[in-house]
């Protein structure tokens, strides 16, 4: 397996050190902060889809806004426990006035800046880290420092190819303590595993942790395991090879990982990864084919400049625009068409569609979270809808 990610040298770790470190209450922390640096940390996290970019380039300065536009978390690498390297050292160096001018900028444009901890660098259970601790000096950044969440890459391989399950039980262990520190609705929180060779493993890994840690978010990394498997829209969404079974993402989602946690991950180039590629304009059909399925989780890339918002837009397609999507409209009556016109229910735009069969050809796949209007036409689960949005909210179902 290939390892992409770091180089980091001595010279450029800063100390912190975590074995003394107590945890402060969080409405102490706050306290602290400025008025606009508290509203920043108290405001609602973003929901799905998530579009997160990574960035281990130290650009010095961080791009703005408007050079991110199509994403909605930006995630600076990384946060050791020896201390912030690379973007995470070049965000703690900045003035509190720089920083809190980039998360004015970013809050205003819907963009949740975030602190990638670990990485390939490190390996916190072999290297006997204790977990709560280690939990609580990264919740101790995160506030001091006024990033909106965490996103954790755990790549222990050692610890967790052991028999003993060390691995599993150091993460539930900190991921727990991560979120008592770092409370849902105020932070975000992620897990961003690079799956190891045993794919079993890595499922249950995946299970555990979903079902474990409430409100936490997964990335799918299908870029770091052989030259052909997850190239292709067939091996990353439903049937992954024999070398590394059960790991698409519908077979994942199938061994108990909830969908909606389930963030497809993938190189923005070529030089990104050792393999795992997969060209923009292929993985936005492969997301316009998972979205038809009932997934929205989002897609996050490996790393921004590599990959722009030019990037991102493709990939997101017609299937999550980038201009956004106009306000809900009020919930309208459904009506479904068969041959006498007698079956009507009650269905919000923004909810499941029905479930039925038919011929779809040449129709955009449903998205849950738009709101559409007079004329519009998508598919869901082979069900051609067409939206007539009158007074009196009448939406047909059109074709068996």
């Amino acid at each position: 397996m290939a390892t992409f990610r770091f180089s980091v040298t001595a010279s450029l770790i800063l100390p912190f050190l975590f074995g003394s470190i107590h945890a402060v209450p969080l409405v102490e922390k706050l306290g602290r902060l400025s008025a606009p640096a508290r509203d920043l940390l108290k405001r609602t996290t973003p929901a799905p889809p998530y579009f997160l970019a990574y960035n281990d380039k130290w650009l010095n300065p961080l791009p703005s806004a408007s050079n991110l536009v199509g994403f909605n978390a930006f995630a600076l690498t990384f946060l050791l426990a020896s201390g912030s390297v690379d973007e995470a050292q070049n965000w703690q160096e900045l003035t509190a006035g720089q920083r809190s001018s980039y998360l004015s900028e970013y809050n205003a444009a819907g963009i949740s800046l975030i602190v990638s901890a670990f990485g390939s660098t490190e390996t916190p259970t072999s290297s006997g880290l204790d977990p709560v601790n280690t939990a609580n000096s990264i919740a101790s950044w995160v506030t001091t420092y006024g990033v909106l969440g965490v996103d954790v890459d755990y790549e222990d391989f050692t610890a967790f190819n052991s028999a003993n399950g060390a691995a599993e039980t150091w993460l539930i262990s900190f991921t727990k303590q991560l979120r008592t520190q770092l409370p849902q609705g105020e932070y975000i929180l992620t897990h961003a595993p690079v799956a190891p060779c045993t794919m079993f493993k890595y499922v249950h890994w995946l299970r555990l942790i979903s079902s474990t840690i409430a409100n936490s978010s997964i990335a799918t990394q299908f870029y770091n395991q052989g030259a052909t498997e997850y190239t292709t829209c067939a091996g990353l969404l439903t049937a992954s090879s024999s070398v590394w079974p059960e790991t698409a993402l519908f077979q994942i989602s199938a061994n108990g990982v909830s969908l909606d946690k389930l963030v497809i991950g993938k190189p923005g180039t070529s030089a990104d990864a050792s393999n795992g590629y997969i060209d923009p304009s292929t993985l936005g059909t492969c997301v316009a084919q998972a979205a038809s399925m009932g997934w929205d989780a989002g897609v996050m890339v490996w790393q921004y400049p590599d990959a722009t918002s030019a990037w991102i837009e493709t990939v997101r397609g017609s299937t999550f625009p980038v201009s956004g999507s106009p306000s809900p409209s009020p919930s309208p009556t459904t009506t479904t068409t068969t041959s006498m016109l007698t079956s009507t229910t009650s269905m919000s735009t923004t909810s499941p569609a029905p479930t039925s069969t038919g011929s779809c050809s040449g129709v955009s796949a449903w998205v849950n979270n738009i709101a559409y209007t007079t004329g519009n036409q998508v598919a869901y689960k082979c069900v051609q809808i067409t939206y007539f949005v009158g007074l009196d909210l009448v939406l047909a179902l059109v074709g068996h």
